[in-house]
């Protein structure tokens, strides 16, 4: 693996930023709102991530990091979008809880595979893609993704009736 750049410091040190602000969101919103201070910050620092994450090449070309940033900010851009002029009616919100949410899931993707290929240092968790542990990091934060919209929808349900 090689080593990181400044870029990629940059990138790392953004994105932790970004979860710790989207954590906080969620906390006391109980959803990101781009109205919100802490939901505005995670968004802004969003972007600034999915756009640096488009920069990095550590892998030899175009791979699924950069399919996955170019997948946040188009997952930020809809959720603003329907936070903004309410497109669906009454259903945008819901919408845009599952968009905003999508935004975390798309960070952790590749977050924790960076992670898991680059530490411990000189004898990292994996070496491979295809690994099961990997995989099932992959497959745990997809179901944290599809638990905290449900919970983020039945929320948002119960606070419009």
């Amino acid at each position: 693996m090689p080593a990181m750049t400044l870029l990629g410091w940059f990138h790392t040190i953004m994105g932790i930023a970004a979860l710790l602000l989207a954590v906080g969101a969620i906390s006391r919103h109980g959803v990101i709102k781009a109205s919100t201070q802490l939901g505005g910050a995670y968004l802004v620092v969003t972007v600034v991530v999915a756009g640096s994450a488009l920069g990095i090449y550590n892998q030899g070309g175009f791979g699924i990091a950069h399919i996955l940033a170019l997948l946040t900010l188009g997952a930020a851009l809809g959720g603003f979008l329907l936070e903004r002029f309410n497109i669906f009616g009454a259903a945008s919100k819901y919408f845009q809880a599952i968009a905003y949410s999508a935004t975390i899931l798309f960070h952790m993707i590749p977050a924790i595979t960076d992670f898991l290929r680059r530490l411990p240092v000189g004898d990292p968790f994996i070496d491979s893609f295809d690994s099961p542990v990997l995989q099932g990091f992959h497959l745990a934060f997809l179901v944290l993704y599809i638990v905290g919209v449900s919970t983020q929808i039945i929320k948002l349900r119960k606070h419009t009736q």
